[in-house]
């Protein structure tokens, strides 16, 4: 699902003009984007949890000339479902 398309879902079941539901969604993101940005946890009951998690530097390998490289430490966002969502997804 795109922006656009969270959107057209907030209009559907809301009564908010679209500017407001793109405002609320633009809000909504920036909160999460900053949280995620100074590292803290986005913890969203009954959907899951967003994590900063740090990689260590590796060795990897260069797929062209399959030489050793060493790829440098960097932080990746993880998301884990709850269990509620786990369970709703694995619904048949």
């Amino acid at each position: 699902m795109t922006k656009a398309g969270l959107i057209a879902a907030i209009l559907k079941q809301t009564d908010l003009s679209k500017t407001d539901a793109a405002e609320i969604l633009d809000e909504l993101l920036g909160i999460v984007k900053h949280a995620l940005e100074t590292e803290e946890d986005v913890k969203i009951s009954g959907f899951g949890k967003f994590e900063v998690r740090k990689k260590q530097e590796r060795r990897g390998r260069n797929p062209q000339t399959g030489g050793e490289i060493t790829i440098d430490p960097r932080k990746v966002v993880t998301f884990k479902p709850s269990p509620i969502l786990k369970e709703r997804l694995n619904q048949p």
